[in-house]
C-alpha cells in the first residue's frame, strides 16, 4: 500500500529531521483501508512469528526510540497484541543502576539480546548513550579512564554501536531500528491530554516538561544518530508519529517485511521421524475407548 522504503535510511541517503514529515502526508482519506491492512498484517505477523520460534535459526531485536509521548508503549501494545507472548519479550531501560554503570555501556543490553527463535523489543535502548547523554553531556561526569574522554566521546560511541550491531547480525540477530518522529506541537497536545484526563494522569511526569526546552537539541541528536549508525544490514526506519493509526500501520508493515526477509519455516522432519509419528498415531487409535461412568 505504502512504500516503506521512503522511511528507510541505510547509510546511502542522508536523514534531515527538520525536513521530514511527522504525519501521514495527507493520507487521512485512506485511513479505513490502512487500518484494515494493519489488522491483516498482525495476523500475518503471528504466523511468521510461529515459524521463527519453531525454526529457531534467527533472532529479532526491535529497537524503538522516541521522545516522550511519541507512542512507544501504545505502539508495542497494539502491534504486538496478536503475537504469542512465549516468543517475545519487552525490555525497558531506565537510568543505569550502580552495577550497570560500573560496566561498559553495552553490557546491560547485551544480556537482553534475544535467543534464536525469539523476538525482543528494546523500549529505549543503547542509543540513549548518543541521545540524552549527548544532549546533556553526561559523559563528562563519568568515572572512566581519562583516555576515554580525550577524543570525541559520542563519535566513538557511534563506532561502538555499529560494530556491536554488525557482530549481532553476523551471529543470527536481525535488528529492526525504529524512530518515532513526533512534532513538538503534537507532543504538547498529548502532554495536555495526560494532564486533563484523570485516567491518563499517571502517564504524566513533571520531568517530561524539563526536557521540552531541549526539543531541538534532541531532534539534532536523533538526526546525527541515524546518519552515523544506519547501515545496509541494520537500517533505520524514521516513522511519522503524529497520527497513531498511521504509525502502527507502518510498524506492522516493517515487521512483516523483515520477517519475510528471514523467511522462517516450520522444521521438516526426517523419514524416520515420519515413521515414528505414524507408529504413535497407530498406537493411539488402537487404544480402547474409556467407558463413561
Amino acid at each position: 500500500m505504502m512504500k516503506i522504503d521512503e522511511y528507510k535510511f541505510d547509510g546511502s541517503n542522508r536523514f534531515d529531521i527538520f525536513h521530514t514529515a511527522t504525519d501521514s502526508g495527507g493520507r487521512e482519506k485512506l485511513k479505513k483501508e490502512i487500518v484494515e491492512q494493519t489488522h491483516k498484517n498482525l495476523a500475518e505477523l503471528l504466523d511468521l512469528q510461529a515459524k521463527l520460534y519453531a525454526e529457531a535459526r534467527e533472532a529479532v531485536l526491535i529497537v524503538l526510540q522516541a521522545l516522550d509521548a511519541a507512542g512507544k508503549d501504545s505502539t508495542i501494545k497494539h502491534v504486538m497484541s496478536g503475537v504469542n507472548p512465549l516468543g517475545i519479550e519487552v525490555c525497558g531501560f531506565r537510568t543505569p543502576t550502580i552495577e550497570e554503570a560500573s560496566h561498559d555501556f553495552l553490557w546491560r543490553y547485551h544480556k537482553n539480546v534475544p535467543a534464536r527463535g525469539s523476538m525482543c523489543i528494546f523500549n529505549r535502548s543503547y542509543y540513549e548513550e548518543v541521545l540524552v547523554v549527548k544532549v546533556h553531556e553526561d559523559y563528562k561526569n563519568y568515572r572512566v579512564p581519562a583516555r576515554m574522554l580525550r577524543g570525541n566521546y559520542i563519535k566513538q560511541k557511534y563506532k561502538d554501536i555499529c560494530n556491536w550491531e554488525s557482530y549481532l547480525y553476523g551471529n543470527g540477530t536481525k535488528i529492526i531500528k525504529i524512530f518515532l518522529n513526533l512534532s513538538k506541537d503534537e507532543q504538547k497536545k498529548r502532554f495536555l491530554e495526560r494532564i486533563e484526563r484523570p485516567e491518563k494522569n499517571w502517564k504524566f511526569s513533571a520531568n517530561d516538561l524539563k526536557e521540552r526546552p531541549y526539543f531541538e537539541q534532541y531532534q539534532k541528536a536523533f538526526e546525527d544518530a541515524v546518519n552515523n549508525t544506519a547501515t545496509k544490514k541494520c537500517p533505520w526506519y524514521v516513522l511519522p508519529a503524529d497520527q497513531k493509526w498511521y504509525t502502527r500501520y507502518l510498524v506492522s508493515e516493517i515487521l512483516v517485511r523483515s520477517l519475510k526477509e528471514i523467511n522462517p519455516g516450520f522444521p521438516k522432519i526426517s523419514a524416520e521421524q515420519k515413521k515414528n509419528l505414524a507408529e504413535c498415531k497407530e498406537a493411539l487409535l488402537a487404544e480402547s475407548p474409556h467407558s463413561e461412568e
